[in-house]
């Protein structure tokens, strides 16, 4: 359901006139991103010809951000909104319609669904590079429509930036060639890895919160199972994100015996940081993953 609502707005938004957005006084385009995961690849594509605002703080979990004031400005003021979809910004929707022009980027990718029991889509899909291929392309156009007059420069930044995140999958897959196949099993603090999983060949045991959202608390008897699982299977590691609590997953590693291991999901690091860009994340993660399995 919202995933349609975003691609509705999106297609509305597009077509609604024939005249391409302006851009904004100080001569860049400007634009909104939900996550810094997408602020990112904006900048990546845009470089000196877009002003790029991201509305979730560095270290915010996406699944719980509460907007501010200041979100419904940004949002009036911007000529383009960049959102993941697939249900991301659930707690954005009320704020998403201040927005001129709504793009989500993540159209045109084959979502994966949840194993949990409520079904859904997962909306984790940047841990696969290839599906980030697919925003750079999505925003490539975007901007290309708004701003036509620039409309080479993005596809040429799209194209150098395309190349890059081909060379980052090649890469990941030699990583992950150094792990013994009966070690590639992933416990995670939720169900954040799927798309990751599916592309590199791991097993997901299971997820200390068995859920899409971060705000879920799980039951003492889904607790008991998963430590079970983490013995029977023979995994090496928890991993916990770094925009939730790891209270959880640290008492199920100490109760299990085994590593904790922290890692960037829904947010890059602060400038600077081991994640201060998407290339970067997806390259201090897989460098966490393959030390701690091996």
């Amino acid at each position: 359901m919202l995933r349609k609502f975003f691609l509705t707005l999106t297609l509305a938004a597009l077509t609604a006139c024939s005249a391409p957005a302006s851009p904004s006084t100080n001569g860049l385009l400007a634009v909104v991103a939900t996550t810094s995961l997408i602020g990112d690849v904006a900048r990546q594509i845009g470089a000196d010809r877009v002003s790029v605002n991201v509305l979730l703080p560095i270290g915010a979990d996406p699944h719980a951000f509460e907007p501010r004031p200041q979100d419904v400005a940004a949002l009036t003021d911007a000529d383009l909104v960049l959102v993941n979809g697939l249900g991301l910004e659930a707690t954005l929707q009320p704020l998403l319609g201040n927005a001129r022009t709504i793009v989500t980027v993540s159209d045109g990718i084959t979502a994966l669904p949840f194993a949990e029991e409520d079904g859904g889509l997962d909306p984790h899909v940047w841990q696969d590079p290839n599906n980030v291929i697919v925003w750079a392309h999505n925003i490539r156009d975007a901007f290309a429509q708004a701003d036509p007059a620039h409309a080479d420069e993005y596809a040429s930044n799209a194209e150098a930036y395309i190349v890059e995140l081909t060379s980052l999958d090649a890469w990941i897959k030699e990583q992950v060639a150094q792990i013994p196949e009966a070690n590639r099993k992933l416990v995670t603090d939720h169900e954040d890895f799927g798309y990751f999983t599916a592309r590199y060949g791991f097993e997901q045991v299971g997820a200390v919160v068995p859920s899409v959202s971060t705000g879920s608390a799980p039951s003492a008897q889904e607790l008991a199972a998963l430590e079970d699982a983490i013995r029977s299977s023979g995994v090496k590691a928890v991993f916990v994100g770094s925009t939730v609590s790891p209270d959880l997953s640290r008492r199920v590693a100490e109760d299990t015996g085994v590593r904790l291991v922290f890692l960037f999901t829904d947010s890059l690091s602060p400038s600077g940081g081991d994640a201060e860009s998407y290339l970067a994340f997806m390259r201090h993660n897989v460098n966490a993953i393959v030390e701690a399995l091996r």
